[in-house]
């Protein structure tokens, strides 16, 4: 029987430049609801979670008009500079109920159409590593390395995969590589920060349809996906 607690942490103080936007993308309305408020609501569905830290930037005008930020599992932390400093406040936040053992799912903001099946298949694949891993897709596309706008060569498309989230690592591993790394700019997720100081993260294979808003017409495909699931 696997007694470890689960966590949810969501860095959700960036402010989504490729979005030109009047507010920040986590905000913006999808399906009736703000694109973060559909997020959390699926993290609460999968019914998983102990607590789900949420870090949002002191200066944020949204946070405490959605509905879901009144909710009892759910945890303000204090937003940071760059995601990795909104995930470190964040474990920060739980530190007083999590031990190093126990588990931490972190997920963007921006990726509303997360289902409670992934969810609950990345914790079964992983829950008996010593690091954890992260969701993620296979490239089905051809690959090209280039420099400026010129080929330099054809990469072998087997040995890369997309990187998706949840990314789930013990609490001690986690919050360890990211105080360990930071200011390094080579951390652009959680793997990252664990692969830098000698972890092992493992690849889970996600659904295709767990996309991440970042451009104007994502919020309509996002739509569809929701509609669909």
């Amino acid at each position: 029987m696997n007694q470890k607690k689960y966590y949810a942490v969501v860095p959700a103080a960036g402010v989504g430049k490729r979005m030109q936007a009047d507010k920040p993308k986590q905000y913006l309305p999808l399906a009736g609801k703000a694109v973060l408020e559909q997020t959390l609501t699926r993290l609460l569905k999968a019914d998983v979670f102990t607590a789900i830290a949420v870090a949002v930037s002191e200066e944020d005008p949204y946070w405490g008009e959605l509905e879901v930020a009144s909710h009892a599992q759910i945890i303000r932390a204090k937003g940071g500079k760059e995601r990795a400093d909104s995930v470190l406040s964040a474990l920060s936040s739980l530190e007083k109920q999590a031990n190093d053992d126990d588990w931490v799912l972190v997920h963007d903001a921006a990726r509303p159409c997360i289902t409670s099946s992934d969810i609950n298949h990345l914790i079964e694949s992983l829950k008996d590593e010593p690091f954890g891993g992260i969701l993620a897709l296979s490239s089905h596309d051809t690959l090209k390395q280039v420099k400026g706008d010129t080929i330099q060569e054809t990469i072998d498309r087997s040995t890369v995969w997309r990187a998706l989230t949840p990314q789930m690592f013990r609490y001690g591993v986690l919050k360890k590589a990211l105080e360990q790394t930071e200011g390094n700019l080579a951390v652009t997720d959680e793997a990252s920060a664990v692969e830098l100081t000698g972890g092992v993260a493992k690849i889970v294979e996600g659904r295709p349809d767990n996309i991440k808003i970042t451009r104007p017409e994502d919020l309509a495909l996002a739509e569809f996906y929701l509609e669909q699931q």
